[in-house]
């Protein structure tokens, strides 16, 4: 019992330390650790595990290089606060190489990646932010002297993990868009993604920019369990990439009740109806962005929040590759069994029975559905009028 209270003793004050480095009183550390654990989709009592590992373990080595990108992953990096960035890179994970966020340049800079590659080999984390570009040999982007396809090559040969932040860095992003002009079969720098370069799978967070939460969570499991966590057949995690985002946006109900903005600055669009008319791509996009948002401080939004259609960042083929205000592909238009009722009974007393209550229920639903199937037209139809517009045809729907 005494060794059991000693152990138990020593665990607080590893936490207490933890918690002090973070800038958090103990409370928001477990909360801070049991969030992580929540948003893995970790069982039950995993949040202690996850605070053992940040209170105790050694701080992973991160290796992060900048390719064919806009600094937007970093820069939503910059933006989170819990924690912010200078706890995250000083007391969660030891950022040892980031071209961005270094103060030293040019020989100093390239000597700490040296550097801190020797002393972690086969330890270090590598994260890749940005497209490679691989037409004419890879001379489209070079960083001291050596191509974009040279360095990640390098880099990537004694990491413990790789993984591609942002959707250029997952799978060529907007860098790899095909450019409107004839004959053109693949972008003007053949940009690439790590996984395709490489050779080999690696995780990725794909967004434009990705949540850093996202990130941070697949950090924390690495750290907690020595593994990354689970991917999908594309390399994403599956606790931020296994749910459409229509699943758990904030605008279904409409969507299920028929009720869409059909133009910016219309009725609907002032009253917050469903984006879908407007070339929303939630439908087909796999991400957690409508549950974990952005933003800090009790001011969490994302875009459809802000009354701007999904364009599907995450999701390659439709991110950067639909025209904005092309109709999604429906997968899936079963009313989610979370969402809040579309109609509510109104002055349901004693003498209205059971059974007229599932009646009522019924009809409900039953309209609900038949308002989707008319205000849709039918997904297949939509596809139709978009071909016939290409090809100059008039098209009766």
């Amino acid at each position: 019992m005494a060794n059991q209270n000693l152990i138990s003793l020593e665990q607080d004050e590893r936490i207490e330390a933890a918690a002090a480095r973070l800038s958090m009183n103990r409370r928001e550390f477990l909360q801070f650790c049991a969030a992580l654990a929540t948003t893995l989709g970790l069982p039950q009592g995993a949040d202690a595990a996850v605070a053992e590992a940040v209170a105790t373990k050694k701080r992973p080595s991160v290796i992060w290089l900048h390719f064919q990108e806009c600094t937007g992953c970093t820069e939503s990096i910059l933006r989170a606060e819990h924690p912010t960035l200078e706890k995250l890179i000083l007391d969660v994970i030891s950022l040892d190489y980031h071209e961005t966020l270094f103060a030293a340049a040019g020989h100093q800079v390239e000597a700490a990646r040296k550097a801190a590659m020797a002393e972690n080999k086969g330890k270090y984390i590598l994260v890749v932010e940005g497209a490679i570009p691989t037409k004419d040999g890879g001379v489209y982007c070079k960083i001291g002297g050596k191509t974009a396809i040279e360095l990640l090559t390098e880099c990537a040969a004694d990491a413990a993990a790789v993984i591609a932040i942002g959707s250029c860095a997952s799978w060529g992003g907007m860098p790899s868009t095909i450019p409107s002009i004839p004959g053109a079969t693949s972008s003007p720098t053949g940009s690439s993604g790590v996984a395709q370069v490489l050779g080999k799978p690696v995780v990725t967070i794909p967004g434009c920019p990705p949540n850093p939460y996202n990130f941070l969570s697949t950090v924390v499991h690495f750290l907690t369990f020595g593994a990354l966590p689970a991917v999908d057949d594309k390399g994403r995690p599956k606790f931020a990439y296994s749910r459409l985002i229509h699943e758990n946006c904030e605008r279904r109900a409409h969507f299920d009740a028929g009720r869409f903005a059909m133009e910016f600055g219309d009725d609907g669009h002032r009253k917050g109806h469903c984006l879908y008319k407007l070339g929303c791509k939630g439908p087909e996009t796999y991400a957690n962005c409508s549950v974990i948002m952005f933003g800090d401080a009790g001011a969490g939004t994302w875009p459809v929040a802000c009354g701007h259609p999904c364009i599907g960042c995450t999701e390659q083929g439709v991110g950067f590759a639909k025209p904005i205000h092309t109709v999604a592909r429906l997968k899936n238009i079963e009313p989610s069994a979370f969402l809040p009722r579309i109609v509510e009974e109104k002055g349901v007393g004693a003498t209205l029975g059971s059974a007229a209550v599932l009646a009522a229920v019924a009809g409900a639903a039953a309209g609900a559905g038949a308002m989707v199937a008319k205000n849709l037209g039918l997904s297949h139809k939509a596809e139709q009028m978009e071909e016939a517009k290409k090809s100059g045809e008039k098209t009766e729907v």
